[in-house]
């Protein structure tokens, strides 16, 4: 397994960027400057991020989702050790 993150990920299972080893790991995300803990998916060269728009939903259940444009830097949290 590697350290580095790719471009782009999801956590949508039906998406082409879906990477389940990787969503395994605790990953974060920082959207300029400030974590984000409801991102959907994420592209580091184009700098967005998809988050959830509130409780709504398409008509197949699935939350509807907004691009938000900004300065995207992903990275793996730490395990605290004790």
């Amino acid at each position: 397994m590697t350290d580095k993150l790719p471009d782009r990920l999801s956590v949508n299972p039906n998406s082409p960027h879906y990477n389940e080893e990787l969503l395994k790991r605790d990953i974060g995300i920082r959207f300029d400057g400030k974590e984000k803990t409801n991102v959907d998916e994420y592209c580091v060269s184009e700098g967005w991020i998809r988050v959830a728009a509130g409780k709504a939903v398409d008509r197949k259940g699935n939350p509807l989702t907004i691009m938000l444009k900004g300065k995207v830097e992903p990275f793996f949290k730490e395990e605290k050790k004790s």
